[in-house]
């Protein structure tokens, strides 16, 4: 079965791109030129040049054509999730407490609130075979009327946590990874009896107008998690 036009064009250009016929900043043929070449419509090859724009290949400049785009080797993707990675799962999950608290500067900061504006704070300890791995808490706005239920909150995901505020559809996340040195109260919590950094990971949950609508804190010892990332 034969491809259609707009797969050829994909597939010729980045071909010309992956060999080094054409090199980062080279101008792409006008639209016009690539019409008469693969002897099909502007609408045809408009499908291909947006593939190999949201592709990473190329860019536009209004008015002045495509141009061969300069590769991101700085850029991975990986996948994160709170209770499992490469090296371990989560089998147990004890609820420490749920409270109501009013934020301190960096957590008003943090979620663009005010200091008199309430927030829940429900903090986690995480087990794999009876040992403590990581020390979790999560920030949430206080909402008047939403209940806050403690059975469904002690095995959840952060996104799952919010899942009755707001469209999981609708969510933008990020995350901040650092190392910390724990304090007393983290190290007697994980057991930990030696002078080393946790693995820390900082989500911070948005909703469709990028406004913040959770944060949420993880320390997992280091020897208790590995993430794996790719660059395409």
């Amino acid at each position: 079965m034969k491809s259609p036009i707009y797969v050829k064009i994909v597939e010729d250009i980045r071909n010309k791109i992956s060999s080094g016929e054409l090199n980062p900043g080279d101008d792409l043929p006008s639209e016009t030129t690539l019409c008469n070449e693969y002897d099909t419509s502007r609408m045809t090859v408009r499908k291909g040049l947006s593939i190999l724009s949201n592709e990473g290949y190329i860019y536009s400049i209004p008015g002045k054509g495509y141009f061969v785009k300069k590769p991101d080797y700085n850029k991975y993707i990986f996948v994160y999730d709170e209770m499992n990675n490469l090296i371990n799962n989560v089998d147990k999950i004890e609820l420490l407490s749920v409270d109501i608290i009013f934020p301190d500067e960096e957590l008003a900061g943090n979620l663009q609130i005010s200091k008199n504006k309430k927030v829940i704070m429900i903090r986690r300890l995480f087990y794999t075979e009876e040992e403590p791995m990581a020390y979790d808490i999560k920030y949430l706005l206080y909402q008047r009327g939403v209940p806050i239920v403690e059975n469904e909150i002690e095995n959840a995901t952060f996104p799952e946590m919010i899942s009755n505020r707001t469209s999981l559809y609708d969510l933008n996340k990020e995350l901040i990874i650092y190392a910390k040195v724990p304090e007393e109260r983290t190290k007697k919590l994980l057991h930990i009896y030696d002078e080393i950094a946790l693995f820390v990971v900082e989500q911070k949950l948005y909703d469709i107008e990028d406004r913040p609508i959770g944060l949420g804190i993880t320390y997992f010892r280091g020897d208790y998690i590995k993430l794996h990332g790719v660059s395409k």
